[in-house]
């Protein structure tokens, strides 16, 4: 090697941005960044940004269209975020068959998580004050506007019902509003997580877990959720199952799982139940009780969780708890029509203390993550609920899939 030509000004420039790279998410600054922690114009790992990106929107019931549109320039406290996957909710399958928000031509998907690609100068910090940097891996809650209602540490104040989400978003020139696609544009007041420390399955989960979480807080805040309670869960699709988690990592042991499909109680079993009842096996409302109670020993249920979303669940679940006890409705996520129930019996009699649930609250979504850790230390096997996987180009395959209701959680990866 001649050293008289060797250039060590750019040598050790070089190692200096290997090294920068290296702890930074794989990102390897070009000297363009503005904001000390975003860059303008590189993803991270490999290769350019490209200049448009594939979304699937829904353009018709039950329809989903391949389109592709640009990639529109950052605000100041916006972000580029390369998608990674998305999982399928109940709502994008409501959406899909019957469009009940109205939404068509939309770009779905709201359980999603991706890396960073892009920031603009005035991203800092996410909504729990973690650095973000390009490269990190972030998942979304809501767009917050001007709420002031919508704080981190207001537990039970407002939840996020009411806000909007990505992924049921009208279409506007924008286009890239929901997690179904290969980018999403994050716009300035939206409440953004570093979940960077989470494996893809854990990110894809965070959102529905959030729902137990904060349905959950609703159920402690009756006074009757304790540690020894005896608690039914009816409804084993994802939102049961992960209910039944939830109350396990909380130290909750004598948990009964209810449902018509025995692979699913099987695996309620697998997340935390003690116990089990398929009711299919028994005929009227009086043996169901009965078997309940039997899997408690002989004693009704001191909360029920009513994770179903049918009225005639609702109806039942009243029967299966003591007098004094609580339950937590959160099953209806749209209008699925009256329940029957006898006041007197039902409510007054028994004293029954119930509340309702609804989506979640920022800090119910920072907890969440807390949750899966704790899920995963104890054993549980939190990622067998994603039971199907498609690419985005199968999206109509996929939510045919979850109508079917052949698995669990159905989730749209990107290679």
């Amino acid at each position: 090697m001649d050293l008289k030509n060797v250039n060590v000004e750019e040598i050790v420039k070089q190692v200096l941005l290997n090294m920068e790279s290296k702890g930074n998410g794989g990102h390897v600054c070009d000297g363009s960044c503005k904001n000390g922690g975003g860059c303008h114009g590189k993803k991270a790992g490999n290769g350019e940004i490209p200049k448009t990106a594939r979304v699937a929107m829904l353009t018709a019931l039950e329809h989903y269209e391949i389109k592709e549109f640009p990639i529109p320039e950052l605000g100041d406290d916006d972000m580029l975020v390369k998608v990674e996957g998305c999982g399928i909710c109940g709502t994008d399958a409501h959406e899909f068959k019957r469009d009940p928000f109205s939404l068509i031509p939309v770009v779905l998907g709201h359980e999603g998580t991706g890396e960073i690609v892009k920031m603009g100068k005035n991203v800092k910090v996410d909504s729990a004050g973690k650095p973000l940097h390009v490269g990190d891996k972030v998942v979304t809650s809501v767009i917050l506007k001007d709420d002031p209602a919508i704080t981190m540490f207001d537990l039970n104040k407002q939840n996020v019902g009411a806000a909007d989400v990505y992924g049921l978003l009208p279409d506007d020139d924008i286009h890239l509003n929901g997690w179904f696609a290969d980018y999403i544009v994050l716009r300035g007041g939206s409440a953004v997580f570093n979940v960077s420390d989470l494996d893809l399955a854990s990110r894809i989960l965070i959102e529905p877990c959030a729902v137990l979480i904060h349905a959950v807080e609703r159920a402690k805040s009756t006074g009757i959720l304790r540690f020894n309670s005896r608690v039914a869960v009816q409804g084993c699709g994802p939102i049961g199952l992960i209910c039944i988690a939830v109350l396990r990592t909380m130290g909750i042991q004598n948990i009964i799982a209810v449902d018509g499909e025995q692979k699913r109680l099987d695996f309620a079993k697998e997340l935390g139940a003690s116990g089990s009842v398929n009711f299919k096996d028994h005929k009227g409302i009086e043996a169901l009780t009965k078997a309940v109670e039997d899997a408690f020993g002989g004693h009704p249920a001191d909360f029920a969780f009513q994770c179903t979303g049918s009225p005639v669940a609702h109806a039942n679940i009243y029967k299966f708890i003591r007098k004094g006890g609580g339950l937590c409705e959160l099953g209806f996520f749209i209008n699925g029509g009256d329940a029957t129930i006898n006041p007197h019996f039902d409510i007054c009699s028994k004293e029954i203390t119930t509340v309702g649930s609804w989506v979640y609250t920022l800090r119910d979504y920072a907890t969440t993550l807390d949750f899966l850790k704790s899920a995963k230390q104890i054993g549980l096997p939190m990622e067998k609920l994603i039971t199907h996987t498609y690419s985005l180009d199968e999206i109509n395959e996929a939510h045919k899939t979850n109508l079917a209701m052949s698995g669990l959680k159905i989730a749209i990866i990107n290679e």
